[in-house]
């Protein structure tokens, strides 16, 4: 009960500091993540027993075997002051464990800082595949929250999302939201897709495309003229490409290829930055990759390296480079020359770029590619 407690008083102070994660491992005190940073907690160091006696009665009942099992197990969390996803794992001989804060409030375009061209998409694509993605901890789900939120209010949809965890809890607006979480409400991600597609769906949300059966069952949905947002673990839009198809053998590439230059409509990658302006804890740097008619032809012929050059070439408005949108962070004063060259692909080209001022036209793009 004590270690329970404890636990809860942790959960507690990222309330209280506005912390994004806590990282409860051996060997180490529990640690804070506030504005993009990690802080230690003032504690002793943690040993296997007391982890394993903090995060174990986090962990839902049904889901005891599957840690044993499997080595891990994701899972969302509710106290009183407030919401976390979960996920806790076997390393170093004992549980590790990482506990997402939830924002109660969903986050809409302008509170996450993110520009015109994520809610151009969310009002004007009307069917096939976008993809929203990042590494861990770059806001994704909140991104993701956020357009399906501005969707709610502004359409009259029938919204599925398959998510693991549930996160963020939407109330019906204009549109009608079923959520289904895996290993509570579905057995796993190709089941719900495959139930989703004969469920009348104007949107089907995929909490994260993370193995290849799901993949499949995201693209035909949006091949067949469904609306699919969906996440996927990348660093940046064009790796997307090569990380989806790593999953399928070599053979069926083709048919990869030729499902997503048909349905495809926009790849949005995301990275979060410590942010310099007063109020502001952090901001993401953006890339956004639109199906022009060129961006389809060279996926459809295997050209993804060709896709950076294309994006930075484009004077397709709203498609934009890493290196743009730190330079527009920078101009404005959201954070400094020196922190965004620590998140540039090529911080030479970002440092030429603000000594020259040399950005493109902030417009939004004029039309979505549609088939």
């Amino acid at each position: 009960m004590q270690k329970d407690l404890m636990v809860h008083r942790l959960l507690v102070k990222m309330s209280q500091l506005e912390a994004s994660d806590l990282h409860i491992k051996i060997g180490s005190p529990p640690i804070l993540r506030i504005a993009a940073t990690l802080h230690r907690v003032d504690l002793p160091a943690l040993s296997a027993e007391e982890t394993e006696s903090l995060l174990r009665p986090l962990i839902p009942a049904r889901l005891l075997s599957q840690l044993d099992r499997e080595g891990g197990v994701d899972f969302s969390y509710t106290f009183d002051h407030g919401r976390y996803r979960c996920s806790v794992f076997h390393a170093g001989g004992g549980l590790h464990g990482a506990i997402r804060r939830v924002n109660s409030k969903i986050p809409n375009f302008e509170l996450l800082h993110l520009p015109p061209i994520y809610e151009h998409v969310a009002d004007h694509v009307q069917d096939g595949l976008v993809i929203i993605c990042g590494v861990t901890g770059s806001g994704k789900s909140s991104t993701l929250a956020s357009i399906i939120d501005h969707m709610n209010h502004k359409r009259a949809y029938n919204i599925i999302t398959i998510e693991d965890p549930v996160e963020y809890l939407f109330t019906s607006d204009k549109s009608v939201i079923s959520q289904r979480e895996v290993g509570l409400d579905v057995i796993d991600f190709p089941t719900a897709l495959r139930g989703a597609v004969r469920q009348d769906p104007d949107l089907i949300v995929i909490g994260e495309m993370r193995d290849k059966e799901t993949l499949l069952a995201g693209l035909m949905a949006a091949e067949t003229g469904h609306l699919v947002f969906a996440t996927l673990h990348t660093t940046d839009t064009v790796q997307a490409f090569s990380r989806i198809l790593e999953f399928f053998p070599t053979e069926q590439h083709p048919y990869i290829r030729s499902c997503l230059a048909n349905g495809l409509r926009a790849v949005m990658a995301q990275r979060l930055l410590p942010s310099a302006k007063v109020g502001v804890k952090v901001v993401p740097a953006t890339e956004v990759l639109l199906a022009s008619p060129s961006v389809s032809g060279r996926i459809r012929e295997g050209q993804e390296e060709d896709l950076h050059a294309i994006i930075a070439d484009s004077t397709h408005d709203g498609m934009h480079t890493f290196t743009d949108s730190l330079f527009r962070l920078v101009i404005e004063n959201f954070v400094d020359l020196k922190t965004a060259e620590e998140f540039a692909p090529h911080p030479e080209q970002l440092r030429s770029k603000v000594h020259g001022v040399d950005v493109k036209s902030d417009g939004l793009i004029s039309r979505i590619k549609r088939t």
